[in-house]
């Protein structure tokens, strides 16, 4: 049995799911950045709640305070300039700054007060998840990696990527491609 590996645009797929779930409940609205919609007429409460679990069953939730909503704004700006990174330098606290118009300080503040961890943490995370992805659904090789992800080196990706997962990146590419090769022939025995 042969297999693929697909790749996608989560942004586009995130926002081609919100656009069919308020089609289908005939509600007018504009999208107006990351997750971001704005209504042409407010929501009346119960249409309101009718919203939040077409919502749920898809995944999605409204988040209802200013502070989550800058954290998720934080969130969606690091992991679009991850992935849309392709090796441009750039300097985190400068980006958000600009991008969200509040100071680092103030950004970073909100951040780990409503996560408990912070910015810094979470972009090694999302750096890492990505790094998987790539190793696993890319053909790069680690110094195209650490180029993308704007790692000053390999080996500051290799420390970063073995600190996290426990494993280093050959390793962990050769285990889930033994994973990968074991499930196939599973289903071929089958």
């Amino acid at each position: 049995m042969n297999s693929i590996f697909v790749k996608f645009d989560t942004n586009f797929i995130c926002k081609k799911l919100l656009e069919d779930k308020l089609n289908e409940l005939g509600i007018e609205y504009k999208i107006t950045g990351r997750g971001k919609v704005v209504f042409k007429e407010p929501l009346s409460l119960e249409k309101r709640a009718v919203v939040d679990d077409v919502f749920k069953e898809s995944g999605m939730e409204i988040v209802e305070s200013g502070a989550n909503a800058l954290v998720q704004r934080i969130k969606d700006s690091i992991s679009a300039l991850i992935e849309g990174g392709e090796g441009k330098k750039y300097k985190l606290s400068t980006v958000l700054s600009e991008k969200l118009n509040y100071s680092y300080a103030h950004l970073s503040n909100v951040f780990s007060e409503n996560n408990y961890t912070s910015i810094e943490n979470f972009l090694i995370l999302k750096k890492i998840d990505h790094a998987k992805y790539l190793l696993l659904n890319e053909n790069l090789t680690l110094t195209e990696i650490a180029h993308r992800l704007n790692y000053s080196s390999v080996s500051h990706l290799s420390s970063q990527f073995k600190k996290t997962t426990g494993l280093t990146p050959s390793t962990f590419q050769k285990l889930m491609f033994k994973r990968l090769k074991a499930k196939q022939e599973y289903k071929l025995a089958k």
